[in-house]
Formats: C-alpha cells, sequence, structure tokens
C-alpha cells in the first residue's frame, strides 16, 4: 500500500483524568508526526478515536453511549475508523468489539506508539476490498503491557495557552482493593529526570509558564536517584515557569522534605490535592489504602504548619462494601475537621479484576442507599466550600488569564490557590497575569475585578 492511500484525518476524544488528556495529546502527537491532520470534529475525521476512563462504571457507560452515536457517522461512511483507546479499552479488552461491534481499534495505554502501524493494518485490509466495500475489516486489539514504555522521543500535540499537563509518571504499585488502575496501567514507571527538564524547557520557549506534573501517585516518584521532592524543586527553577503544580500524590508521601519545597520554593502553587477517600479506619484498612485517619490528620497539620495560606482538595468514596452508617458518618466527621477547599466526592462502583469485587455479596451496599450517602457527603461539601469561600471576598490573588468565560466580555483565570475566577477583560490577554479582587462567591468559583496594579505579564 502507498503513502497516498492512508487515512489522513483524525480526531480524538477524551473523558476521565488528567492523565487522559494528557495521553490524548500524546496520541494526536503521534498522529500529526506521522502525517494526519488532526480535526475538530468527528464528522471531519477518517479515524474517531475515544479516549477512556475504566475508574467507574459511569463513566464506561458512557463511552459505550458516545460509541454507539458514532456508528451513525459509520452507517454514512462505512469507511471510517472508530478506535476505544485508554484504560477502558485495556479493561474490557477484545469483549469491546461484542459489546459494540462497529467498534474496529482497542487499545490500551501502553499501545500508542504502534497507533499508526494499526491503523495502517487497518486500512490495508480495506483497501485490498475496493474503497467502498462494506465488508467488515479486522478487529485489532492492542493490550500488551510494556514495562519499559514511556513514550521517551514522542511530542505530545499540546492545545495552546499558558498551561501545560506534563506525565512524569505512569502506572502505579499500591494496589488499592478498589482500583483498577495498576490493573490497566500496569506498575509504576518514572520517567528520565533529564528529559522531564527539557520538556518543561521547550515549553516555556513557546510560552508556557504554568506546568502541572502528573502521576498516579506522583509524589512516590524516584529516579536516577533523583525523589519527589528534588524533581519539584527542579522544574520550580527553570527559567520562564511562574507556576508548578502536581497531582495526584498519595498522602503517605507527603513528606517533610516535599512540604519544605513547597514552602521555601516561590514558583510551587499553595495547593495540595490530598486523596482521603475514608474517614474510618477499618475502611482505609480494607481499601488497603496503607495510613490511617491520624496520619492523615498529621499530614495535613504538617502541611497547614508550613504554608499556612494552603488550599487543600481531595478525593472521597462513600459506600465501600461493608461500610456501616457510622463509618460513613466518620467520614463526614472528617470532612469537618480537616475543611477541605474542595472535595471530589463519588460512590463505590465495583470494577471487574479489583479485589474488592469479591468481598462478600451481602457486603454491597444497595445503590439507594449509597446514593443518599453520595448526596449528604456532597452537601456537607459544597457547604464548607461555600462557607470558605464567602470568607475569601475581599482578598486580591495574583490570576493566571487561561480562557474565555462564559458570558461575552468576561475571561476566566485561576488563582495559585486553585480558586477559579471570571472577570471582565481582553481574550487576548490569555497567557497574561494580572491582580483581581474577588466580590462574589457561588460557592465554587468566584466573580471579582481586575484590580489598579500593574499588570504581571506572562506572555506577550
Amino acid at each position: 500500500m502507498t503513502k497516498s492511500t492512508r487515512l489522513k484525518r483524525a480526531y480524538v476524544e477524551t473523558y476521565g483524568c488528567q492523565m487522559n488528556i494528557s495521553d490524548g495529546e500524546l496520541m494526536e502527537g503521534i498522529l500529526a508526526n506521522d502525517g494526519f491532520e488532526i480535526v475538530e470534529a468527528p464528522e471531519d475525521a477518517d479515524v474517531v478515536l475515544v479516549n477512556t476512563c475504566a475508574i467507574r462504571e459511569h463513566a464506561e457507560n458512557r463511552v459505550l453511549g458516545r460509541v454507539a452515536q458514532l456508528n451513525g457517522l459509520k452507517r454514512e461512511r462505512p469507511d471510517l475508523v472508530i478506535g476505544v483507546t485508554g484504560c477502558m479499552a485495556q479493561r474490557m479488552g477484545e469483549t469491546l468489539f461484542e459489546r459494540a461491534p462497529y467498534v474496529d481499534l482497542v487499545m490500551g495505554p501502553d499501545g500508542y506508539r504502534g497507533l499508526p502501524d494499526a491503523l495502517e493494518n487497518l486500512e490495508g485490509y480495506r483497501s485490498d476490498r475496493g474503497s467502498n466495500s462494506r465488508i467488515r475489516g479486522p478487529q485489532l486489539a492492542i493490550l500488551d503491557l510494556s514495562l519499559g514504555e514511556n513514550y521517551q522521543g514522542l511530542e505530545q500535540r499540546r492545545t495552546e495557552g499558558p498551561t501545560a499537563w506534563i506525565p512524569i509518571q505512569r502506572g502505579c504499585n499500591h494496589r488499592c482493593t478498589f482500583c483498577i488502575v495498576p490493573y490497566v496501567r500496569g506498575p509504576e514507571k518514572n520517567r528520565n529526570p533529564l528529559e522531564i527538564l527539557n520538556e518543561v524547557r521547550d515549553l516555556t520557549s513557546r510560552g508556557v509558564t504554568e506546568v502541572t506534573l502528573l502521576g498516579q501517585t506522583v509524589n512516590s516518584y524516584t529516579s536516577m536517584d533523583l525523589s519527589f521532592p528534588n524533581l519539584l524543586s527542579e522544574v520550580a527553577r527553570v527559567e520562564g515557569i511562574r507556576r508548578v503544580r502536581f497531582t495526584s500524590p498519595h498522602p503517605n508521601d507527603v513528606t517533610p522534605e516535599l512540604v519544605e519545597v513547597m514552602a521555601t520554593e516561590p514558583a510551587v502553587c499553595e495547593h495540595l490535592h490530598l486523596p482521603a477517600q475514608s474517614g474510618n479506619n477499618r475502611t482505609l484498612k480494607r481499601m488497603l489504602r496503607r495510613y490511617s485517619v491520624e496520619v492523615l490528620l498529621e499530614k495535613v497539620e504538617l502541611v497547614r504548619a508550613e504554608i499556612p495560606e494552603i488550599a487543600l482538595s481531595t478525593d472521597i468514596i462513600v459506600a465501600f462494601p461493608g461500610e456501616t452508617d457510622e463509618e460513613f458518618r466518620d467520614t463526614l466527621e472528617l470532612m469537618r475537621t480537616v475543611r477541605f477547599d474542595e472535595a471530589f466526592t463519588y460512590k463505590y462502583s465495583a470494577r471487574e479484576g479489583t479485589p474488592a469485587t469479591r468481598l462478600p455479596a451481602d457486603e454491597f451496599i444497595p445503590m439507594p442507599e449509597a446514593q443518599v450517602r453520595l448526596e449528604e457527603l456532597i452537601e456537607v461539601s459544597r457547604g464548607i466550600q461555600a462557607e470558605i469561600n464567602a470568607r475569601e471576598i475581599g482578598r486580591i490573588d495574583e490570576v493566571l488569564i487561561e480562557r474565555v468565560g462564559r458570558y461575552p466580555g468576561q475571561i476566566l483565570g485561576r488563582t495559585r490557590r486553585n480558586k477559579v475566577v471570571a472577570f471582565d477583560g481582553d481574550s487576548e490577554r490569555i497567557g497574561c497575569y494580572t491582580h483581581v479582587g474577588l466580590e462574589r462567591t457561588t460557592g465554587a468559583t468566584f466573580a471579582g475585578k481586575e484590580t489598579s496594579q500593574p499588570e504581571l505579564v506572562g506572555q506577550s
């Protein structure tokens, strides 16, 4: 098959976490380097890749619904290639072809380097049968996990803007009983720190001033005798970097060394995501989280003692199998004690292949009861967030302008403490820093007014 017959237009649609977003940019970069045009809508594409999350059943059902919609395009254009990539693809494997027979390609997170070859194989089969053939081609499943694949030497196709995600770690060694990630992304693999620092320097040359370091347990990173606190410090000192964030850390690796770097490096933002998951020790033990509530509270105290302005966010799961109402109340008490600025809340979702699914059947919480617990947790969390943000009215914060707002003439920015602020301004100033007075809050976000302080230019 000649190069001229290759599929040339690709669309990548991503669901899930920041790592998935970064993986979507990686796939776009791989395809663009192979000569594909990256388009903005599936209707314009020869190849549609749905990049997926497997953390919760709801996310997978959403993807199945989406690929069913895309099959409508395939009926109009039988040569359209539909691929499902990412964590859900790795978890479901070839059973995806049974659930969605119109899918042509299933590819796990370690297969992206071979994406152009896989698409070429699919097109070759169809070309042999004529461009208008309605005969279904082979359905390729590329699911091998590779201990060595960290995508060295491959470039992401990043969206324009002043911020960038930088994956420094893939996979996870923790094996929490509720989590599918170690089974779909494999064990922890850490990137070479020299490659990471070169990537940061390259990004600054393109006008990026804020980076977020990504990993499943990002603060467990170690490579070439460089620990995560060391790497964080090195990144924070790269010329042109104004802000550094990281996610998602594990509480066990929130060490005095890490907190010292956060407190002393000016570029490291005053925000820490600290996934608690539960406020009850028995539940934490059954989750295999490897810390107690008391240890978690010690971590909170350590961070707040060194960084009084720190904003804390968390993840919480309710209705884990066997969780009693009293144990759920312990989680509410943890929320009231710590007073997180933001909480991402979920009811337990069984993931086939994880240890938690093997717990006794009578311990699984009925969905109606789980939903009641979730709604109560959300009410408590939002109430705390609203109280915290209400007390911040009147603050003047440095804001990085990131994008246009919902209304004409409005722009959105984010403070160092990860608070979103909407205010009047010109979209041409995206990428610049300014100061904004916080005037109102909806409970979760702020409305503000730019102050008369001189603008801090982040990029021209």
